[in-house]
C-alpha cells in the first residue's frame, strides 16, 4: 500500500466479492465486481433493493448502477447474479453515471432483458448515443488528427490508435432509445432512500454520483477513487476544453458531505475518508501542473509532457488517456495566463512559459 492509500480506512479490508457474486456494504446495498480486459481489470457495480412503479403499479425490485463492457464474460457474471442474488425478483431501473464503456456498456442488453428503463444525464446519455453511433467527431477517427496536432509522431504508435477506429461501438454495441434524464440537486428514491444527484465534469460530460444522508454512502463513480486519479482529458469534439478546471471544481461539491461517509467507488475498494482523498487529488493535481510549468521553459506539445507526468511504458490504450491528460494540464495553465500556446509550422501546436 502507497503513502497516500494508508491515509484512507478500506471499509471491507481486502475482501472483494468474486464476478458473479454480491457483497453486502449497507442495508439493502450489494457490491459487485465485474472484469475489464485493460490494466484497469475492473469496475464495480452497485444493487440496491428498491420499489418502484413503472406503469404497472409499485413493484419490488432491483436498481442497477453501472453496467460493465459489453463481453460475454460481463454477461455471464451478470447471468449469475441474475440466478443467485436477486431473490426471484426483476431488475426495475438501470441507472448509469457516465458513458464511458465499462459503465453503460450492457445497459441496452439489462434494459432490454427486464423491460427495464435506463437514467442518465442529459449529456452522458447523448454522448453514449453519439459515440456507440460513431458519429463524425466521436468516432474512432477523429483521435489521429487530434493528437497529431498535439505532437505525436511516432508511425508504430499511429498505426496502433488507427486500428481502434471502431473502438468504442465494440464495447458499446447499443444504447437504450429513450432514458429517463437526472438533474443535479434531484432527489431519487432508491429503496426508501432518497438518494440525492450530484453532477461532476471534467471525466465526462455529465457524471452522476449519488448520496444518500439516510446511509451516509456516497456512490461517486469515477469522481472520487481510491488509488488512482480520475482521467481528465481533452477530446478532439472539444478542443479548446478545460476538463482539469471542471474536475477541480467539481471536487468541491463533495467537501460538504461527511467525512465518515462510506465511498462506493466505480474502481478500487470502498473506503472512508472523504475529506482526505480529495485534498490528496487537489495535491496531485498542484504537483502535475507544477511539473508542467516547469518543462514548458521552452515550447512543448502535450506529446512532449507524457513521459514527464507518465514514467512508464504505455500501450495505444493507455496512449489515448496519457496524452488527453497531458494536454488538459497544458490547458488549464493556458487558460490560467501562465502558459502560451504556438502552432508550429509543423502543423504542431506547443505551449511555452508567458
Amino acid at each position: 500500500m502507497n503513502p497516500l492509500e494508508s491515509q484512507l480506512d478500506y471499509a471491507f479490508g481486502d475482501t472483494l466479492p468474486e464476478p458473479g457474486t454480491v457483497r453486502q456494504v449497507a442495508p439493502g446495498l450489494f457490491w459487485l465486481r465485474m472484469g475489464l480486459p485493460f490494466a484497469l481489470n475492473h469496475i464495480n457495480l452497485w444493487l440496491l433493493r428498491d420499489r418502484l412503479d413503472n406503469g404497472a403499479g409499485l413493484q419490488d425490485g432491483w436498481t442497477v448502477i453501472d453496467c460493465g463492457i459489453a463481453n460475454d464474460a460481463t454477461r455471464a457474471s451478470w447471468d449469475n447474479v441474475f440466478s443467485t442474488a436477486l431473490d426471484g425478483l426483476p431488475i426495475l431501473r438501470v441507472i448509469v453515471t457516465h458513458c464511458h464503456p465499462d459503465h453503460v456498456g450492457l445497459s441496452d442488453w439489462l434494459c432490454s432483458r427486464w423491460k427495464a428503463p435506463l437514467w442518465m444525464t442529459a449529456g452522458e446519455y447523448a454522448f453514449a448515443r453519439m459515440m456507440s453511433a460513431a458519429l463524425p467527431g466521436v468516432d474512432g477517427t477523429a483521435i489521429l488528427p487530434h493528437f497529431q496536432r498535439h505532437g505525436l509522431t511516432d508511425p508504430a504508435m499511429l498505426e496502433q490508435l488507427q486500428g481502434r477506429k471502431s473502438y468504442y461501438p465494440t464495447l458499446v454495441p447499443a444504447v437504450p432509445a429513450s432514458y429517463h434524464r437526472m438533474q443535479d440537486g434531484q432527489a431519487v428514491r432508491i429503496g426508501g432512500h432518497d438518494w440525492r444527484v450530484i453532477t461532476g465534469f471534467g471525466h465526462a460530460p455529465e457524471h452522476v454520483s449519488l448520496y444518500c444522508a439516510d446511509l451516509n454512502v456516497l456512490i461517486s463513480g469515477d469522481m472520487v477513487l481510491p488509488r488512482i486519479s480520475t482521467n481528465v482529458s481533452v477530446f478532439a469534439i472539444e478542443p479548446e476544453a478545460n476538463p482539469v478546471q471542471q474536475y477541480l471544481d467539481s471536487l468541491q461539491k463533495y467537501t460538504g458531505l461527511p467525512d465518515d461517509t462510506l465511498v462506493l467507488p466505480s474502481h478500487g475498494k470502498p473506503f472512508h475518508g472523504l475529506h482526505t482523498r480529495i485534498a490528496q487529488l487537489n495535491d496531485h493535481h498542484r504537483e502535475r501542473l507544477a511539473e508542467v510549468v516547469d518543462a514548458c521553459a521552452s515550447p512543448r506539445s502535450a506529446a512532449d509532457i507524457v513521459p514527464i507526468m507518465f514514467r512508464r511504458e504505455l500501450d495505444a490504450h493507455q496512449l489515448t488517456f496519457a496524452l488527453g491528460e497531458a494536454l488538459a494540464h497544458l490547458h488549464k495553465l493556458w487558460f490560467d495566463g501562465v502558459l502560451l500556446r504556438e502552432n508550429g509550422k509543423d502543423g504542431i501546436i506547443r505551449f511555452r512559459k508567458s
